[in-house]
């Protein structure tokens, strides 16, 4: 796979210049948003920027090529860690890439896995236009499948982080699953971390599962719930009950991708 010239990042608050590596014009989201303006998800990433500090641990499940990742190894800094899972080769290369690039490599443990409630082999099947749109389930869409390794997140950090500061899951449906297998480890942390997780019910109840889970899943570890609004560019508080009956009412509707970002935890500071 050849690597692209370099694109400069612009985002508000960055302490130095950083910038990535991205895919080519196959992928018409996450890497041509950045290529055009520069930064994806503008209200996340302020949001995981203001989480985090040096000497933070911060875990990427869904890490794709790196953009998050990157911005989280060069807030904590040597002092903290960055654990970065992305299943898909292509992304995982340039994911690797961009470590190196900008040279936070020595911070991050970079998986070439999915998480999931299980180990051992599962199938990745591809999107052709969205290259951070592959599932480990099927669809029912006709797409190419490749095998990729699947750990339990909660096993494979217990003896790697002794603190947990955010966690950032998108899964493209799978994250019931994902957080299945992270939940022993989250309940025996000293402090919850947060949680920034995509809820959509439609990819939740093709890979098995249903957003109305995922929610009570979530309940158990007992912290706030807050949606993501991505346009106002504020956290507006919810609960249990309110994002269930969200999640059943897009569920009830046949085809609806409906999803919305949540963020689990204590409210973040971002004056």
């Amino acid at each position: 796979m050849s690597l692209s010239p370099p694109v400069p990042l612009r985002i508000p608050g960055l302490d130095r210049r950083l910038k990535l590596r991205l895919h080519d014009e196959r992928d018409r989201f996450v890497s041509r948003r950045i290529r055009e303006e520069g930064i994806w998800e503008p209200f996340e990433t302020s949001l995981v920027l203001a989480s985090l500090s040096p000497g933070a641990v911060f875990v990427d499940v869904g890490a794709n090529i790196g953009y998050f990742t990157v911005l989280a190894a060069d807030r904590v800094g040597d002092s903290g860690g960055v654990f970065a899972f992305e299943p898909d080769p292509e992304n995982f290369f340039l994911l690797q890439a961009n470590l190196n690039l900008n040279g936070v490599q020595r911070q991050v443990e970079a998986v070439r896995a999915a998480l999931s409630d299980e180990e051992g082999e599962g199938g990745l099947y591809l999107s052709e236009d969205n290259l951070g749109d592959h599932q480990i389930y099927s669809a029912g869409e006709v797409r190419e499948r490749i095998p990729v390794p699947l750990v339990k997140g909660g096993e494979y950090l217990q003896d790697r982080v002794e603190r947990l500061d955010l966690l950032k899951v998108d899964t493209q449906g799978s994250e019931y699953r994902v957080m299945s297998g992270l939940m022993p480890l989250l309940r025996g942390l000293p402090l919850p971390p947060r949680i920034l997780i995509e809820l959509t019910p439609l990819s939740l109840q093709q890979a098995g599962s249903s957003g109305r889970a995922l929610i009570e899943l979530l309940a158990t570890l007992s912290q706030p719930f807050w949606i993501v609004d991505h346009i106002e560019h504020r956290l507006v508080a919810s609960s249990e009950a309110e994002l269930a009956r969200w999640c059943d009412d897009v569920g009830a509707v046949a085809g609806d991708r409906g999803f919305m970002n949540i963020l689990v935890g204590s409210e973040v500071n971002l004056a």
